[in-house]
């Protein structure tokens, strides 16, 4: 059974057979800059069983991973915890080069499913609670809706104490490891927030009612296996701390500065701002937007305590890359946090207002009066919006 592509072995009755995908730099705006993989598990044993699939395009791949275990034809159950195209898009192949006893998924998992291929497939649902037995060990199965999709759902292997959790405790990470405690810390830490901050942040009541819920579940928990990133197999107590902790959103002291310009008017007012914030005692971090992308903003902000934002005004609108930083971040849902506005124009001048406007429909609580100015700032207005930074440092420190 030999092939290009080999199985990994996870545990004594599990193999990853998912994929790499290195060239991935985009996921729905949002700069996979390490690429990613979209993990899928064989469990072998009485009743062999595949736990999630990988993009249509990747197919060949994984049955090639699975042909180094198992003659594919032997496999008896499909459970799709998650129907997102990354983790579904091959299984209508899947199924038809398996065909399996049976296919596995929640309610709404179902429906996404239906709806995505508009098949006849018989497929099968399963609640939180219900276990399906595999002969030697058995799965247990958890709804977790809307973390990060409605039909999100949890797979736990009693015997093995392998939690497979679809998308959550996962990142965005193309590597020849599969297990974290093979990476580099530093790393690990960087895409694992990037990707809370990216991806799960909007659902962070979700993320704390599951976590409180845990205890009850008793759920034996020596590795989690995420659809994304490598396999947490040493402390996985590490990745859940975590998410308990950005699920909080409890904010610090550091203010971010985000801004774009047109002839540097602007720019020069965000340093001023940027220079009065550091004066007041706080940690800074201007981020011009030719340079900053989005996702690497959301970042910086999931423990960020304060958001200045710096536009220009262009046909009577905010400046386009302003825009589109404030149409990501407020799909994001953050909380708790206090907001500034400043900015040169023209002859109109409307950024300023329309960004106070986005910031009101976030909840953005505006920390101080916006500054603004006809074209090059002179040093009055440089000094005012020094001072706006010292006074937002200064709410900040009150408050944290």
């Amino acid at each position: 059974m030999a092939g290009t592509f080999q199985a990994v072995k996870i545990s004594d009755n599990v193999h990853w057979v998912g994929v790499v995908d290195w060239e991935l730099r985009d996921f729905h705006g949002y700069l996979t800059s390490r690429g990613s993989t979209y993990n899928a598990y064989l469990i072998t044993g009485d009743k062999i069983t595949l736990v999630d699939a990988v993009k249509k395009e990747f197919l060949g791949e994984m049955m090639s991973r699975i042909s180094s275990v198992v003659d594919p034809s032997r496999i008896d159950y499909i459970v799709s915890n998650h129907a997102e195209m990354d983790h579904s898009g091959c299984l209508p192949q899947v199924i038809e080069q398996v065909k399996p006893e049976k296919v596995f998924a929640s309610s709404l998992g179902v429906k996404a499913l239906q709806n995505h291929f508009h098949w006849d497939q018989e497929l099968h649902i399963v609640k939180t609670g219900e276990e399906l037995d595999l002969g030697k060990d058995r799965l247990r199965f958890v709804e977790t809706r809307m973390l990060h999709w409605p039909d999100s759902m949890f797979s736990h292997l009693a015997g093995e104490g392998i939690l497979f959790s679809n998308d959550a405790f996962g990142m965005h990470l193309a590597t020849d490891e599969r297990f974290a405690d093979q990476l580099d810390e530093t790393i690990l830490r960087e895409e694992a927030t990037k990707y809370f901050a990216n991806i799960v942040v909007p659902f962070a009541p979700v993320v704390n009612k599951l976590l409180a819920s845990l205890p009850g579940l008793d759920l034996d928990l020596k590795m989690i296996a995420p659809d994304h990133g490598p396999v947490w197999r040493e402390n996985p107590e590490q990745i859940v701390e975590a998410y308990a902790t950005w699920s909080a959103q409890k904010r610090s002291r550091k203010a971010l500065v985000v801004y774009d310009t047109m002839w540097g008017s602007t720019a020069e007012m965000a340093r001023a701002v940027g220079e009065g914030i550091s004066s007041g005692g706080c940690p800074v971090r201007l981020m011009p937007l030719n340079g900053s992308h989005r996702s690497d903003v959301a970042t910086e902000l999931l423990d960020a305590g304060a958001l200045l934002i710096g536009s220009p005004t262009i046909n009577g609108q905010m400046y386009p890359t302003v825009a589109d930083l404030l149409s990501y971040v407020k799909g994001l849902k953050p909380k708790n946090l206090l907001g500034a506005v400043f900015g040169s124009y023209g002859w109109s001048g409307e950024a300023v207002r329309q960004v106070e406007e986005i910031f009101d429909s976030m909840g953005v609580e505006l920390a101080v009066e916006s500054q603004r100015t006809v074209f090059v700032p002179d040093q009055d207005v440089l000094a005012r919006c020094r001072q706006l930074g010292a006074d937002v440092a200064q709410k900040l420190t009150d408050r944290v």
